[in-house]
């Protein structure tokens, strides 16, 4: 069990930049489309790796969008995607988006969760956090988590980010690469001076140490892992989720 803020913070940034790798640097662009945490390894010191590419698609030079059969996880699978066919890279930006709130929560997307019924977590946690934007953290943060009051101001932030890859609309969706630099200025600034230095030219430049690595984070194949011993990210230890593809 994940039981430090630090730690999943950090998963949640070194997976967006291996996502915005794919997005962004791969030749040519990929769509993951099947982005969920038990997607996401973890080796002995909690670095994560993306892994299972098996759904994965090219995206044809000059286009932005495919149409192909639906497939993915439900409960993280866009709801634009899965209603109109259409895939684009802002649909793994709404499944990462589903991550930060398991990662935040400590619920899986679709479970029996603080109501003791059957829910949505994602639906509950945007509720949550447009009626309380700046005090937040009470309401959705996982009674686990191990955190310092001065890290409450991060966590908020981190939570306004994942309503923004939630959106309804792929529009109003942050790209991947503004995701990935976010949490990368988040994770690497020191926690005790956050408040002092969000909005400072320090933040990007540690973006821009993180970010040369960025490609270390994406593994393609099984045989890779050999060498390593990996394990399925997974808060509370919940059960792979089966992928499903819909016509």
């Amino acid at each position: 069990m994940l039981r430090s803020w630090r730690t999943r913070l950090r998963i949640a940034a070194e997976t967006a930049l291996a996502l915005d790798y794919l997005h962004s640097l791969a030749h040519p662009p990929i769509i993951h489309r099947d982005v969920k945490s038990t997607n996401i390894l973890l080796d002995e010191n909690y670095t994560a790796k993306v892994s299972d590419f098996g759904a994965s698609v090219f995206i044809p030079p000059g286009q932005t969008g495919i149409a192909t059969t639906v497939q993915g996880t439900l409960g993280y699978l866009d709801p634009k995607y899965l209603n109109t066919g259409t895939l684009t890279t802002k649909s793994d930006v709404y499944s990462f988006g589903v991550v930060i709130v398991e990662l935040i929560t400590g619920e899986k997307p679709i479970s029996n969760g603080r109501t003791g019924l059957k829910s949505n977590i994602v639906q509950y946690f945007v509720a949550k956090v447009k009626e309380n934007r700046n005090n937040c953290v009470d309401t959705i943060l996982d009674s686990m988590v191990f955190r310092d009051e001065d890290e409450m101001d991060q966590i908020e932030a981190v939570a306004e980010l994942a309503t923004r890859c939630l959106e309804s609309s792929g529009i109003k969706r942050p790209s991947m690469k503004e995701v990935a630099e976010e949490l990368a200025r988040l994770n690497k600034l020191n926690h005790g001076n956050y408040k002092a230095l969000k909005n400072s030219e320090e933040s990007k430049r540690l973006l821009d140490e993180s970010s040369s690595s960025s490609h270390e984070n994406v593994k393609h194949d099984r045989s890779s892992y050999e060498l390593v011993e990996y394990t399925t990210y997974d808060v509370m230890g919940y059960d792979t989720e089966p992928s499903v593809s819909l016509t």
